[in-house]
């Protein structure tokens, strides 16, 4: 706690068991609420959608991913001011772990999810884990996310991969209405516990995946 005041951090939050009494009264103590139910999501990798216009972060430049490092923190940061994940987008590629998958519309980058692919990853054998996606807010934003969910389902298919994850708050409603309709079904889930007790960017009206494990 002290770590998050000294960064200033506007908003904290964490993963737990939903059915643990003791392990949401703990985290209570130190200013951590629960909110909504997190759902960890998976389906098997099919391709019945084509595909967007999207690439691979990987096969860009050293000055290109730096100002697409740029375009990813606007985006996020669009859908909640100081949200960031050029860190974990480095990681992925540095580590070779997985891949940032980049959509576009008319040139114009619109949704992107970091992915871990599997064995000796977070995604575990035979699986391609959204650790992170979003899509740009506005009046497209479903179909962006439409379109991210089809790109990341054909970059694990290249892999060779048989299964899609993706973990998904339950605030946001449309987002998760919409993996439903794509044929993800929840494998277990959890409850997100936030500090301060605000929404962030676990709302209605936003198009994020992430799970916060």
């Amino acid at each position: 706690m002290e770590c998050f005041e000294k960064w200033k951090i506007t908003q904290a939050g964490l993963f737990t068991f939903a059915d643990s009494a003791k392990h949401i009264g703990l985290y209570q103590k130190f200013g951590f609420w629960p909110r909504f139910l997190t759902a960890i999501m998976s389906r098997e990798v099919r391709r019945r959608d084509p595909a967007p216009g999207w690439s691979r972060f990987s096969e860009l430049s050293s000055t290109e991913q730096e100002s697409m490092l740029q375009e990813c923190g606007s985006l996020t940061d669009a859908v909640y001011p100081g949200l960031d994940v050029h860190l974990e987008i480095r990681a992925v590629c540095t580590q070779a772990v997985g891949e940032t998958i980049l959509v576009w519309n008319e040139h114009r980058l619109v949704a992107f999810a970091v992915c871990h692919c599997g064995r000796d990853t977070e995604a575990g054998e035979n699986r391609c884990y959204i650790k992170f996606g979003a899509a740009l807010p506005g009046s497209q934003a479903l179909r962006h996310f439409h379109d991210l969910i089809a790109a990341c389902d054909e970059f694990a298919a290249s892999r060779g991969l048989a299964y899609l994850d993706a973990g998904m708050n339950l605030a946001r409603i449309e987002a998760y209405r919409h993996l439903i309709e794509c044929g993800f079904r929840t494998m277990r889930q959890g409850v997100a516990m936030h500090f301060p007790n605000e929404p962030g960017h676990s709302r209605p009206g936003v198009f994020v995946i992430d799970d916060w494990r």
